[in-house]
């Protein structure tokens, strides 16, 4: 299948995208995946746009959203190339998408449990001794969410990722809040990567409850505790399917 079928496929996919928005998605996954390898050049807007069968506006709109997330660099006479690995955004939530859209690489999905490991017990214990009202509500709503849904559907991860994210919106702490995102997205793909890809997936919401119960409760050790749990079989969940 040739380039220009693929972004064809991926458009006609994600008829909600626009032009440049599938373009972007297209060659994001392809540098993600290592089509495209750090020092790789996409060649000449005017070829890149006639091969791709787009208007050279098109193309350019997404050369741009590419140059936002750190994938790749354009300059004059220089031409565009993709950047070393060092410099992606790796935690921007179309980029998540992206990678997990194929088969993610292992070692990455280590990594970004390791990075929730490091910021989601954190953020339980603070939550569980900051929480307001409104907060426990918004945990109880996502657990409805989870429970009614399942976490076999989208609705029943889109309450997941809402769960996570009000955890670290309870944290009160204005650095954890703008990663809500960043960590809301990767707990939504790695449960849709999990739920797609095993064909008896277990059942995370008792972990969940717990993290809840001590949040709730104001107990801290606990939450911290429980959410380190939640986390350590999640990564087996999903680092098992690597195996």
């Amino acid at each position: 299948m040739g380039l220009k079928t693929k972004v064809r496929t991926a458009r006609e996919a994600h008829a909600g995208l626009r032009i440049h928005q599938s373009v972007a998605r297209q060659l994001g996954i392809a540098i993600l995946t290592g089509v495209h390898a750090p020092g790789d050049s996409l060649g000449g807007e005017i070829d890149a746009s006639e091969r791709l069968g787009i208007s050279r506006t098109a193309y350019r709109e997404a050369i741009r959203l590419l140059i936002a997330k750190g994938l790749i660099e354009s300059r004059p006479k220089a031409g565009t190339h993709v950047l070393p690995r060092r410099r992606w955004n790796l935690l921007d939530p179309d980029m998540l998408a992206w990678m997990f859209s194929e088969r993610p690489d292992e070692s990455f999905v280590r990594d970004l449990f390791e990075l929730r490991g490091v910021i989601e017990p954190a953020a339980a214990a603070l939550a569980a001794v900051r929480r307001a009202d409104g907060d426990v509500v918004a945990m109880t709503t996502a657990l409805v969410g989870m429970r009614t849904h399942g976490l076999g559907t989208s609705a029943g991860q889109a309450a997941d990722q809402d769960f996570h994210s009000a955890i670290l919106d309870a944290a009160g702490n204005a650095a954890l809040t703008s990663l809500i995102g960043s960590v809301g997205a990767a707990v939504r793909w790695t449960t849709h990567f999990k739920q797609r890809i095993t064909l008896n997936p277990r059942d995370s919401l008792p972990q969940h409850e717990a993290v809840y119960r001590a949040i709730a409760a104001g107990d801290a050790d606990a939450a911290r505790t429980a959410m380190v749990e939640l986390l350590r079989l999640a990564r087996q969940d999903v680092v098992d399917i690597f195996a």
